[in-house]
């Protein structure tokens, strides 16, 4: 390591006095067959699997001390071959990015790129043959260090293997970006850094690390480093060559980085550099030349370290790994009751969806009601079929699909039903005297203990616990469509919900894996008020005159899934259409009903877009009912008035308490509404964009915590 790096990675250490340093532990053994004495390198924090091994800036210092040994070695002929491995279950997971969080300069940010492949680097430069192992979890950096190896093996066992640097703000920056294409091609390569990552980083497996090419050899995990130990032998001894397939350094690899840059578009329409940087460096890696695309690397990294995208995807990360864990306001876990059996009132898709959900997650016995047989049997048969499908790709075998298919049932009788529940939730009609009646119903024939649950999306929780004679067990408990993959639950206490109604919610939210977050009650909660609002603020000005395509695109630079109006006609006109009149009766001078979209409604149509052709086109018949002002405004114009329209609520919504803190918003919109990692949800762009000054007078988060320390 140049002695340059070496004073700036210091630096970096004394930066970051908390890291959990990473040691490299170095031993020797007899390989087999007699190949010779063999250098292993262990990477080890210390602790058990539940705290992965990082690389901080002290953790590659240990690292290159251990190199400095096995170099000599290598040297002077002690040793045929050098391995890297890791402690049980996990190999290495990357940079630690709790010290990234805190490097508030270029040139520090700089060091760390260039600590991690000064380090890593020496390992092909060796004397000897050099081996990764990798033996459990492997990502980011962890995966890097394999990639400047020799050779690599793969364990079976792993679940997790990864370059998620794109997904969080970041590019593969210790050698991911030059080297994967060159083992691999840039395909694959493009597919691992950009596509799976843009796709909520999504992870490989280990058998499927081995068909990419990114390792030579597969081992069961059972004995995995001794079969690898075998296998480097016969290399060694020259029993066994690696073949590698050539690399298209042609077309193939443009037409790489062309699908790479359509995914790119496709996810966060320009609106997060990340993947942007990662194919510039990865088209340019097409000559082979390593030494450019580390320098390319290191450049890469220290700029996006030093932007908002990285700071915002570090906070969404901890907003979902940490924040979710420890819901802000939650009771006192141990005030939560055992729950034994859950009634579904309701059989329709959504009760249906949440019958499947408590059956999977508790075990325990769920009974769903309706206002008649055929409707029961449709929703009990409608959790048969989806545990079959389980059963059928292999997720659960015959005895347990049989065991959960018994303990679904439904009743005409809510006394049948419902006299032994503990947890009552209805999924009827979102209409408040339904919805009344049907807790009066519950109530009257329920143990005094049970939990009465709603899935409202929009109703007062208050309101429709002001009849019962026992308010204080009723809860919200909304939950987020797909049922099944969005992770998010809003936990509503009414006035009157006490501590251990709401300490049992939060226990069978937990025992469900979703992200409970406490929200006061008030008109819509979090999500669907904030999305109200940006939808609102879109249909005026659709309304006002501005052409469809315009407004749309007006929101494209937030990279957002999908457009505002794909998103209502996944929600549905008519219930986007109920959310916007509910909001309006209550804040009628924020919230406005669109003309539009009550015509739309009406009209019997699923959304503004035909699909034809494959992609969204405005549909004629809709075209047609859009009655227009002449106010035409600019995409630019477009994206103000909607920002500013969410930057005044989010503050509002603060100000009433409705949650404890904005963290706790862009947790709802990230697990409840897909909004991007690299935004970190709505309140960090909002800062860093200007609208929170410009609108609240002050920005919603404080120096440091979604962007770079003051």
């Amino acid at each position: 390591m140049s002695t340059t790096t070496a004073e700036l990675l210091k630096g970096a250490a004394e930066l970051f006095p908390d890291e959990v340093v990473t040691q490299a532990h170095v031993r020797h053994l007899e390989l087999p067959g007699g190949a010779g004495n063999f250098a292993l390198i262990t990477l080890d924090n210390g602790l058990d699997h539940t705290k992965p091994t990082t690389f901080g800036p002290q953790s590659l210092a240990n690292l290159n001390a251990a190199i400095d040994q096995v170099e000599k070695e290598a040297a002077d002929g002690s040793i045929v071959g050098i391995g890297i491995t890791g402690k049980p279950f996990i190999f290495a997971v990357g940079a630690d990015l709790k010290g990234v969080e805190l490097l508030g300069r270029h040139e520090d940010a700089l060091a760390i790129g260039k600590g991690g492949h000064d380090v890593f680097r020496r390992l092909s430069h060796l004397a000897v043959p050099t081996f990764a192992y990798y033996n459990g979890a492997a990502m980011g950096g962890g995966v890097e260090v394999g990639l400047h190896c020799s050779y690599r093996t793969v364990s079976t066992s792993i679940a997790a293997f990864s370059l998620p640097e794109v997904f969080l703000g970041l590019v593969p920056g210790w050698g991911g970006c030059a080297l994967l294409p060159n083992l691999i091609g840039a395909d694959k390569a493009v597919s691992v850094i950009i596509e799976n990552s843009l796709n909520q980083n999504r992870q490989l497996k280990g058998g499927q690390v081995f068909e990419l090419g990114i390792a030579d050899a597969i081992f069961e995990g059972a004995d995995f480093l001794e079969q690898s130990l075998i296998w480097t032998s016969a290399v060694l001894r020259g029993e066994l060559q690696v073949q590698r397939p050539e690399i298209d350094r042609g077309e193939g690899w443009d037409a790489a980085v062309a699908r790479g840059r359509f995914i790119a578009d496709s996810k966060v329409h320009g609106a997060a550099p990340a993947a942007y940087r990662a194919l510039d460096i990865i088209e340019a890696a097409k000559s082979g030349d390593l030494s450019a695309g580390f320098d390319a690397e290191d450049q890469a990294l220290a700029d996006l370290i030093m932007g908002g995208e990285l700071r915002s995807g570090i906070y969404a990360f901890n907003l979902v790994q940490k924040r979710a864990k420890r819901p802000a306001g939650a009771p006192d876990k141990n005030l939560a009751r055992p729950v034994t059996k859950v009634g579904v009132v309701g059989a329709g898709l959504m009760a249906s969806q949440l019958a499947l959900l408590f059956l999977r997650r508790l075990e325990v016995p769920v009974v769903l009601t309706d206002i008649d047989q055929e409707r029961i049997d449709k929703g009990v048969g409608y959790v048969h079929t989806e545990i079959e499908k389980l059963r059928g790709k292999g997720r659960i075998n015959q005895d347990k699909a049989n065991r959960l298919k018994a303990l679904v049932t439904g009743v005409l009788d809510k006394a049948d039903g419902f006299a032994d529940a503990d947890f009552i939730i209805e999924a009827v009609f979102e209409e408040m005297s339904v919805k009344q009646q049907v807790f009066a119903e519950v109530e009257a024939v329920a143990p005094a203990h049970a939990i009465l649950a709603t899935n409202t999306s929009s109703l007062s929780i208050s309101e429709m616990a002001s009849k019962l004679q026992h308010p204080e067990r009723v809860v919200g408990f909304h939950f987020f469509n797909p049922v099944a993959i969005l992770p998010l639950l809003e936990i509503v206490r009414g006035e009157k919900t006490d501590d251990a109604s709401l300490a049992t919610a939060f226990g069978v939210a937990r025992k469900l894996k979703k992200t409970a977050v406490l929200v006061k009650d008030a008109p819509a909660f979090v999500v669907n008020r904030i999305l109200t609002r940006f939808m609102g603020e879109i249909q005026n000005v659709i309304d006002e005159g501005t052409p469809v395509a315009v407004a749309e695109k007006g929101v494209e630079p937030l990279g957002l899934p999908m457009s505002p109006l794909v998103l209502l006609e996944l929600v549905g006109p008519a219930i986007g259409l109920h959310v916007s009149e509910t909001l309006n009766r209550a804040f009628p001078d924020r919230f406005t009903v669109s003309p539009n979209l009550a015509a739309v409604v009406k009209a019997g149509k699923r959304g503004f877009y035909v699909y034809d052709s494959g992609a969204p086109v405005l549909d004629p018949e809709v075209a047609a009912l859009l009655q227009q002002g002449d106010t035409v405004l600019t995409e630019e114009q477009v994206r103000t008035r909607v920002m500013e329209a969410v930057a005044q609520e989010i503050g509002l919504m603060l100000d009433e308490g409705v949650v404890a803190e904005a963290q706790d918003i862009d947790l709802c919109l990230i697990t409840g509404a897909g909004w991007p990692f690299h935004l970190g949800g709505i309140t960090p762009y909002l800062d860093r964009e200007g609208f929170s000054e410009r609108v609240n007078g002050k920005k919603f988060l404080a120096a440091g915590v979604a962007s770079v320390p003051a």
